[in-house]
């Protein structure tokens, strides 16, 4: 199974480094030195990591036959890809690759369905589950322990305790200073 592991950025000084994008939790494991990465576009790659540092809480990359500017500018905005055996799990038991999230139902702790998870999106700040309704529409989940409360892989489910309006528009609760009664 191929998983994207980064995006390039970037090229970083003149010696063909180049900023990343990190899209894993086990970067030390999949962005070391040796990876050998398919790319997207494919015709980029494979890309394998001669050296790896991080300057000012980045992630720099320098990549066998990557020697200059313009060739490191040329990579920019290739996604770094992956082999990853589907049996392999992550070492931490609250984390979960992409490929276990696809497709689980999305219900409230009573049972009730919310659609099915169809894609997920990685947000710098958070990542967020693009949950297909059964009427069609779409609504996004933020992945955060508040609002997701339990994965259960083996029900092949995902249980959320949405916040009001979170689902139902309807449902908002609008906060403002100006509705605290402060009308002048």
């Amino acid at each position: 199974m191929q998983l994207v592991v980064a995006r390039i950025g970037r090229a970083h000084g003149i010696r063909g480094e180049v900023t990343v994008e990190v899209r894993t939790d086990e970067p030390e494991l999949r962005l070391g030195p040796g990876a050998v990465l398919a790319t997207e576009p494919s015709t980029v790659g494979p890309l394998t990591i001669e050296t790896g540092r991080v300057h000012s809480g980045r992630l720099l990359l320098r990549f066998e036959g990557v020697r200059d500017r313009t060739a490191a500018e040329a990579l920019r905005n290739t996604l770094l890809i992956a082999d990853v055996d589907p049996e392999q799990l992550p070492e931490d038991p609250d984390e979960y690759y992409d490929h276990q999230l696809m497709d689980l139902d999305v219900v409230l702790a009573d049972g009730t369905e919310i659609g099915r998870i169809t894609e997920i999106s990685h947000l710098p700040s958070q990542d967020l589950f693009i949950v297909e309704r059964p009427d069609g529409s779409e609504v996004m989940i933020p992945f955060v322990e508040e609002i997701v409360t339990g994965i259960d892989l083996e029900e092949q489910r995902a249980v959320i305790d949405p916040p009001p309006g979170l689902i139902d528009a309807s449902e908002a609760e609008i906060a403002s200073a100006r509705d605290a009664g402060d009308e002048n």
